[in-house]
């Protein structure tokens, strides 16, 4: 079993969780023990793509990790918690709502290179101990500063796009856009907004809210956070939790799970000769291909996936094998 479940993570399911739900339901469709990892973690309150690699995908879980991610997000402005999300006491206030145009006009400065502090409530490791165990217990977390990129970062309007199913059953919370105080004057102070941002690797979306609502002289949260894509992967692909547990239950596995080249697309593919692919499968590096250096993914005459490859200087050398 090798290949990517595309998991449409609801509100309020932890990554691990979901992962031990794809083991779960692996074995109700007798599966027997396979091997799973996820490609790239989703807070509880988040929702969206979920890349869930299976088998001799998992070999592909670093790189997906690393691919950059879109995520629509909803900053509430008045209020700042601890955890910079909709759970934790409120930690700051203001008065201050800020205009459309206002938040237009800082925008700017958050695309490209930028440095953000994490949250104290992150997973990151802070003299071996995970900084949101440190600040449960009362401790004060001093995060560094990390460099990020944003590289797109825009206002989603209501009625844009797909509706955001996230859970529960508030229509403001399943369109959400720009929320006025009493009108739709583009002069007049916002309860909150929803933004689009492609992001790289480490960027924390909640960092992102907190430095936003910032910039325009106030503060805020994020009240809602959906991913809309994970590297290759979109919501057009995600299968819901009733599906995943449909698929224990006698679904057909084509409806589940994508092959695991599908967490390569974004890479050439090179064809291999017989002699080549047996070569590479043994690791050992092929010479006398004409191929442009760069990375590719080599595949037999089958057209099975054989490794990820570097070609250099008119040699294929195995930078990941797949056993298939």
């Amino acid at each position: 079993m090798n290949g990517w479940i595309i998991f449409d993570k609801p509100v309020g399911l932890g990554s691990t969780q979901a992962v031990g739900a794809v083991k779960r339901v692996c074995r109700e469709a007798g599966l027997g023990k396979v091997k799973v990892g996820h490609g790239g973690t989703l807070d509880p309150l988040a929702s969206g793509v979920l890349p869930i690699a299976l088998g001799e995908a998992t070999k592909l879980c670093g790189r997906m990790l690393d691919a950059s991610k879109v995520y629509d997000f909803t900053i509430a402005f008045g209020t700042e918690t601890a955890g910079l999300d909709a759970e934790g006491e409120i930690v700051a206030s203001s008065d201050v709502r800020p205009t459309l145009a206002e938040i237009e006009a800082v925008l700017p400065r958050f695309t490209g290179p930028i440095e953000q502090v994490p949250p104290a409530y992150s997973a990151i490791k802070i003299d071996g101990e995970r900084a949101y165990d440190r600040a449960r217990k009362g401790e004060a977390v001093e995060m560094k500063a990390r460099g990020v990129v944003i590289y797109s970062l825009s206002i989603r309007h209501p009625g844009e796009g797909r509706d955001l199913a996230i859970g529960g059953s508030d229509p403001d919370r399943r369109d959400p856009g720009l929320r006025r105080g009493d009108g739709l004057g583009s002069g007049e102070g916002l309860q909150e907004i929803t933004l689009t941002a492609h992001v790289s690797k480490g960027t924390y979306i909640r960092s992102l809210a907190r430095d936003i609502a910032c910039a325009v002289g106030t503060v805020g949260h994020v009240t809602m956070l959906r991913r809309t894509r994970a590297g290759p992967f979109t919501l057009e692909q995600a299968i819901s939790l009733d599906k995943l547990n449909a698929f224990g239950q006698g679904a057909a596995q084509s409806e589940i799970i994508l092959p695991l080249e599908a967490g390569l697309v974004d890479i050439p593919a090179l064809n291999l000769s017989p002699e080549a692919a047996g070569a590479i499968r043994q690791g050992r590096v092929w010479a006398g291909g004409s191929t442009e250096d760069g990375l590719y993914w080599g595949r037999d005459s089958d057209m099975r996936p054989v490794a990820l490859i570097e070609a250099l200087a008119g040699t294929l050398k195995v930078v990941r094998g797949f056993n298939l």
